[in-house]
């Protein structure tokens, strides 16, 4: 594979990867983080009840929270993108290396984030099947409905790092990848 290949290979994986990013922060987790919010807003102004209290405040809690997450991730991905380009064309291995470092660190957060969602959804169901207050069950509801969104935006985050990975990781085994000459523009 010629140096020009490789390059091309390399920005389409890092076009596929953070373009999936993007659109899962700004498609699913921010209007879900804003429906979450509202949804909790209108909890404590119309319904009285305990149980509407307890649902309430994890949707704004964790609404708020994807709201941020959603909004950061999905507008700093287009200069994170740019930024990355710019260090390769600059120190092609440097630039691999340090990226391969910072995604096998996403990597291996994943357990952990994994272990938050199903302390999330066990504690909900405990919550809501051996409560015996309408509050405390509102908020294990609550939980275990966020537990099966928290799983699914990881689920799909942590797919989609793998091939991005196996190409950087590719790329770091090849000596002199590309050089200045190779690059596009």
């Amino acid at each position: 594979m010629t140096g020009t290949e490789q390059y091309m290979e390399l920005l389409d994986a890092i076009q596929i990867y953070f373009q999936g990013e993007k659109l899962e922060a700004l498609i699913f987790i921010l209007p879900v983080g804003l429906l979450s919010t509202v949804f909790g807003l209108w909890l404590f102004t119309d319904n009285p009840g305990s149980f509407a209290r307890g649902v309430a405040i994890p949707f704004l809690i964790v609404g708020l929270l994807m709201t941020t997450v959603g909004s950061v991730v999905g507008f700093r991905t287009p200069s994170q993108v740019t930024s990355i380009i710019h260090s390769i064309e600059l120190d092609s291995q440097a630039a691999i290396q340090a990226e391969t470092q910072r995604m096998d660190k996403v990597n291996k957060a994943w357990p952990m984030y994994l272990a938050i969602w199903v302390v999330f959804g066990i504690t909900g169901l405990v919550l809501r099947f051996a409560g015996t207050s309408d509050f405390l069950q509102g908020v294990g509801i609550a939980l275990v409905f966020f537990a099966g969104v928290g799983l699914l935006i990881d689920g799909f985050a942590e797919r989609r790092t793998y091939p991005y990975v196996d190409v950087l990781k590719s790329h770091t085994t090849t000596n002199s990848m590309f050089s200045q000459n190779t690059l596009a523009p």
